[in-house]
């Protein structure tokens, strides 16, 4: 069984920064690609910034230099450091990865994708 759980959300103001934190746990044998993705209230969920296993990173056009991705291969776990936060930027953030599992015996790999329960990012006028 594989999870992940986000930490970090909260209320701020506009112009804070908060930093989001996701740790992948269970029977994993490598964890790939993780990524940030949110849902505004009202909007469909949309992609945020991703990272390789290698530190490549791409953002989403609205972060405008402002959110910077990062990941600790050791510990499993993605961040999202996130400054100038505005309203516009409210949603619930959800943490994404690919995760390999071996299963079978002799063992097979297999990736599946694999979502966090969300942690809700407010910010205040």
């Amino acid at each position: 069984q594989v999870q992940l759980v986000e930490s970090g959300g909260g209320l701020v103001q506009l112009g804070g920064s908060l930093r989001l934190s996701c740790v992948a746990s269970g029977t994993i044998f490598n964890v790939n690609t993780m990524a940030w993705y949110r849902q505004r209230p009202g909007k469909e969920r949309e992609l945020v910034a991703r990272i390789t296993v290698g530190g490549n990173t791409n953002y989403a056009g609205f972060v405008k230099g402002r959110f910077t991705i990062s990941r600790d291969n050791a510990k499993k776990t993605v961040y999202l450091q996130m400054n100038g936060l505005k309203p516009g930027d409210t949603a619930l953030y959800y943490c994404n990865a690919k995760i390999e599992q071996v299963v079978g015996v002799p063992g097979a790999v297999y990736e599946d994708d694999y979502w966090g329960q969300g942690t809700r990012v407010t910010v205040s006028s």
